[in-house]
């Protein structure tokens, strides 16, 4: 007997595609599932841009909500009552085996979706939705607001069937900080296409892209704001000038313009290059242009999902020194005291000055993105979890 296509519906409560990290962890990973023969539908707010190959429906559109960065919102609670209804009508002709929601919100409007249609849930994680609002400066932590969020948080983690998380130490978190049973609980790291994400040669990008060609550029690709560290990031690039470090940034993504103005401020314009938000499938090539890549990302919880792709296109990694930078860099990383600027400078000012240092970090950034962090393991893994839970909810019935 032919056994059935497994249909999955993932919700995605974010402007999805927007070229940033958990948009690409959700398109990697329905991309990867398809590629094993999984039938994944994704639902989404109206904002970002439909992916290829991959059927995506999205909610009305709302026209005075535009907000394509990360971060909380008091607008969120009505998109997302928004996106149950359209999860709703897009289940009833799917009929899909597994609801598989992305961030907090998703498994929010997840649960009543399992409730109603009973099929079980899976909750991708990608962090304390608590820690995210108060590193983000939404609320103030320890007040009145921040417990209800705790309470939903809670609420939440223990509505699904299982969760995976995109790091170990967010899987821990869940299970020592908010009670779940570790038997409930997976990391499911990201990965990378090794195929699309490699080096390209170097000159000829710097010259496509107008760079210096007689510098070592350092590179940056992410949402800029104060919790990707890009505030540290500055206050590092203004040391390096004052020690009169020949070194180039050039900071991918957006928004933009603050850190444009602050660059002018302390009198950084000539060491720094913005581009602006740069499509998903041009940043190999933006990413080759570079000799180092730089990720001072202050979150302790949240996954660093460039890092897979600095580690693809063989670019030695200079980092905080976090439980989640070192369960993906490993040995292949170059560490900075947390959250110090003045170390952070003094590691990308070693690594700049040391050209066979940065050779020998990229051929094991590279082999390690090969060997340790394809996206087709990734996807067998979900596989595996899949099948699990489907056997265990037949089991009860």
């Amino acid at each position: 007997m032919v056994e059935c296509k497994l249909k999955v519906l993932m919700l995605a409560p974010t402007p999805y595609f927007s070229d940033r990290g958990c948009h690409v962890r959700i398109y990697e990973e329905a991309r990867t599932l398809q590629s094993q023969g999984v039938d994944v539908r994704i639902v989404t707010y109206h904002l970002g841009r439909d992916m290829p190959g991959i059927p995506t429906y999205r909610i009305c559109t709302v026209p005075w909500y535009k907000k394509l960065t990360a971060g909380p919102s008091w607008h969120k609670p009505y998109l997302d009552i928004l996106l149950f209804f359209k999860a709703l009508q897009v289940a009833r002709s799917f009929a899909p085996d597994i609801i598989h929601a992305h961030l907090h919100e998703g498994a929010f409007v997840g649960y009543f979706l399992k409730k109603m249609l009973g099929v079980p849930l899976i909750f991708d994680c990608q962090g304390s939705l608590t820690a995210e609002i108060t590193d983000h400066g939404f609320i103030n932590d320890g007040s009145i607001l921040a417990k209800c969020f705790a309470a939903l948080e809670h609420f939440i983690n223990n509505s699904a069937d299982f969760i995976i998380t995109s790091s170990s130490a967010g899987a821990h978190d869940l299970v020592t900080h908010w009670q779940v049973p570790d038997h409930k609980v997976k990391a499911v790291i990201d990965g990378v296409d090794t195929a699309v994400f490699r080096p390209y040669e170097k000159n000829e990008c710097r010259s496509a892209l107008q760079l210096p060609l007689d510098v070592p550029i350092v590179a940056f690709l992410g949402l800029l704001n104060r919790y990707q560290g890009i505030d540290i990031l500055l206050e590092s690039i203004a040391l390096l000038r004052e020690r009169k470090g020949q070194i180039h940034f050039l900071i991918m993504g957006f928004p933009e313009d603050q850190y444009i103005h602050k660059c002018r401020e302390l009198g950084l314009d000539e060491m720094v290059s913005f581009t602006g938000r740069i499509d998903y499938a041009e940043a190999p090539l933006y990413l080759s242009a570079c000799d180092i890549a730089v990720s001072p990302k202050i979150s302790l919880t949240e996954a660093n999902g460039k890092l897979f792709n600095y580690m693809a296109c063989a670019l030695p990694t200079v980092v905080f020194d976090t439980p989640i930078n070192r369960e993906i860099l490993g040995d292949a990383g170059v560490y900075a005291r947390f959250a110090d600027a003045a170390d952070l400078a003094t590691r990308i000012e070693e690594l700049a000055a040391d050209k066979a240092g940065r050779e020998s970090f990229a051929r094991k950034v590279r082999e390690k993105a090969e060997r340790d962090h394809s996206w087709r393991a990734r996807g067998e893994t979900l596989l595996e979890i899949y099948r699990g839970i489907l056997k265990a909810v037949r089991s009860e019935k």
